[in-house]
This record gives C-alpha cells, sequence and structure tokens, in this order.
C-alpha cells in the first residue's frame, strides 16, 4: 500500500484529465497549426483551454500563454521583461524565499549587472507590505514574488500587496508565481493588476510538461527562442495540445471541487498538528494560516533524508523539501529564521484531493516509529547515520 504525501512536487493525474489527454493523441491529433479538419479540431482545444483560464483568472482569452512549465513561464516573465526594456530600470525585487525558477533567473540577470534586491520575511515568518515597498524605486523594472510558498505553505499578502505596489510605482511590471496558490486562492485580473501570472499544470492534477503564462494585454515580452509564429510569436515549437486538453479537465475538476478540498485539507492539516504535537522533539514550522494543504514539520535530531527513507520503506511519501532541491539545504528555510537543526530535519507533508484521515494516522505512527527507532541508534553512536 503506498501513502503519497508530496503533492506540492506532483500530483496524480486525474481520470478525467488522462482520459481527455488519450483522446486528444488518439482522435484529435491534428497539428494546431495545420488549415484542415483535424488540424482545425487540435486548433479548438487550445482555444476552449484558453477560454476555461480566462474565466477562471477573469481575463481575455488572448491573455494566456502555454509553455512547457511553470519554470520556463517565469523565466519568460522574467528575462523577457528585461529583454524588452534593456533601457528601463535595472533594479529587480523578488523574495527570499522564492523557488529557484525565479531566484535562478534573477540571479542570472544579477551576472548582466541588474540589482537584486530580496524581501526576508519578518521574524513572525509573515512579509509586510511596508517591506516590499521600501525594496521599490525609481530604478525598479520588475517584482516577482510568489503567492504560496512552497515549502512551509506561507502565504503572501499579494491582495494588499498588488495594489499598493501600483499605487506607489504604476510603471513598476507586477509578477506572481503562482504555482501552489491557483485554484486554491482567488484570484481575479480585474481585481489584481498583475502583468504576469504563471501556474503548473501538473501540480493540479493534469500531467507534467505544460504550464501557463498570463500576460497582462498591452505588456511587452521577448520570446526566450525562436521559430514558428505559435502562442503570439512569444513561445515557438508546436503546441502540446493533449496536454492542453488534459489541463482543462484537471482545472474544470479544481473549479467543481476546489472548496470541498480546502474543508478537507483544513481538518487534515489539524489533525497532523495535533498529532504531531504529541510526538517527542517534533516542531511544526508551518504557520497556521499557512496553505492548509501543506504542513512543514521538523523531526529534531533526525536528518531529513533519514526519516523520508524510514518512511518510504513503510510505502509513505513526503518530500525534504522543494523537489527542484533534489535533497540539497533550503536557502528558503533559513530566509524563514528556522535553526540549523530544524532545517536539517525538515519535513514537508502535502495533501491532496485523495488524501484521508486514515493515511495521516499512518504516517503519524511512522514517524513515531522512526523516532523509536533510529533516535537511540544515533545518539549511541553520537553522530547522524550514514
Amino acid at each position: 500500500m503506498e501513502i503519497y504525501l508530496d503533492n506540492c512536487a506532483t500530483t496524480r493525474v486525474c481520470d478525467e484529465a488522462a482520459a481527455a489527454c488519450l483522446r486528444a493523441m488518439t482522435a484529435e491529433y491534428g497539428n494546431p497549426s495545420s488549415l484542415h479538419r483535424k488540424g482545425l479540431e487540435a486548433e479548438s482545444i487550445l482555444t476552449e483551454t484558453r477560454k476555461t483560464i480566462g474565466q477562471m483568472l477573469s481575463c481575455p482569452p488572448e491573455c494566456i500563454r502555454f509553455t512547457a512549465s511553470a519554470t520556463e513561464s517565469n523565466n519568460l516573465a522574467i528575462l523577457g521583461s528585461a529583454a524588452a526594456r534593456p533601457h528601463g530600470g535595472k533594479t529587480i525585487v523578488i523574495t527570499a524565499v522564492e523557488h529557484s525558477s525565479v531566484e535562478n533567473a534573477a540571479a542570472a540577470l544579477e551576472k548582466k549587472g541588474y540589482t537584486i534586491r530580496r524581501v526576508h520575511p519578518r521574524p513572525d515568518g509573515h512579509f509586510a507590505v511596508e517591506d516590499f515597498l521600501n525594496a521599490v524605486d525609481d530604478d525598479t523594472l520588475l517584482v516577482s514574488f510568489m503567492m504560496v510558498n512552497n515549502e512551509i505553505g506561507t502565504v503572501l499578502p499579494y491582495e494588499t500587496l498588488i495594489p499598493a505596489l501600483r499605487r506607489k510605482a504604476p510603471k513598476v511590471l507586477l509578477h506572481m508565481d503562482a504555482v501552489q496558490g491557483f485554484t486554491k486562492y482567488p484570484v481575479s485580473m480585474k481585481r489584481l493588476d498583475l502583468d504576469f501570472l504563471t501556474f503548473s499544470g501538473h501540480k493540479l492534477y493534469a500531467p507534467k510538461g505544460i504550464g501557463v503564462l498570463y500576460i497582462k494585454k498591452g505588456t511587452r515580452l521577448f520570446p526566450l527562442a525562436y521559430g514558428g509564429g505559435q502562442e503570439q510569436g512569444l513561445r515557438p515549437g508546436t503546441e502540446a495540445v493533449e496536454l492542453v486538453a488534459a489541463l482543462k479537465e484537471a482545472l474544470l475538476l479544481c473549479q467543481r471541487d476546489g472548496r470541498l478540498w480546502e474543508t478537507k485539507y483544513r481538518a487534515l492539516n489539524q489533525r497532523l498538528r495535533e498529532g504531531a504535537a504529541a510526538l517527542p522533539r517534533v516542531s511544526v514550522n508551518s504557520p497556521e494560516d499557512g496553505a492548509p494543504n501543506i504542513v512543514n514539520l521538523s523531526v529534531l535530531g533526525i536528518r531529513s533524508e533519514i526519516m523520508l527513507h524510514f518512511l518510504e520503506e513503510k510505502g509513505i511519501y513526503v518530500s525534504s523539501g522543494s523537489a527542484c532541491s533534489k535533497g540539497a539545504k533550503s536557502p528558503a528555510l533559513a530566509a524563514f529564521g528556522l535553526t540549523p537543526e530544524r532545517i536539517d530535519s525538515a519535513l514537508r507533508i502535502s495533501f491532496s484531493r485523495e488524501t484521508t484521515e486514515d493515511e495521516v494516522d499512518a504516517l503519524l505512527a511512522a514517524l513515531e516509529d522512526g523516532i523509536r527507532r533510529l533516535r537511540p541508534v544515533i545518539e549511541k553512536n553520537g553522530k547522524e547515520l550514514p
């Protein structure tokens, strides 16, 4: 029996998305750039999915571009903005807890002479709008921030931050990485005046390989690659129609059942917190008001990888941090003020629509067993297990 609790890394594709993907691969398989009927069938899938996303974001469908991942979308938003404005500002503002696709894109611009300002969370682990405003000046080109932190679930104050930034610096470009928040929290482009928003299908029960980039109408962006005129010339290459078809079905499912899942997540979150509180030397790192589907905790004295593999032997899958870090120590957790001991022993548990109370109870029992069996060995040896 497998218990999968690493849904921030990726989710199991829902049946509706899988069926749509298969249908597009075997029946509606034309090239969307072709002018015959099979091509028009494929083009219709792209059009209808843009409409679905446009309705969810309250924006025109032509503002939606398809990419291969949120990483590509983030790179397009950041690097494409800088390329489109070579004589604009030379300062980029991000947070100190961004996903590597944002952090590394900003770092690449830093090597080209841009100034990167990283806004840190306050001692209480939350972000203050004032700190972003203080980081913005007349030389600022872009402010990029995540909607929900992917490691501990902190929700940034995006609903107050965006209008505050617009008031202070109306010409500064605004980008929000919504990978962990889209469909879980309200996002309306009629209320939130963003230039760019990005998200990924495989976090939302669609297959890997499909990302989305929203671009505000009239905002200039240069492509990072060149070829055909697909995606309005911004992202060349034949579109992955089957993945777009799957994305639509997954998003419709999220739209239909998202509120029910949120209620379940909150109950599971509370159950896990209460169970963890009863375990010796276990600390919860996620804030009480964070995303309910994410719980980051530290089993103090037992390195993350050791407990992760102990749980894996029991068929329970969790994460030691962002999947893209491949086990490297998290700079985001350090920025949130966690001690080295808590960082070294941190585990991320993330729920899906399929997670049950029994699975949470099984995780807690396995953690208790791991603490009972692993800690004495570590203490006896006077060092961590190899």
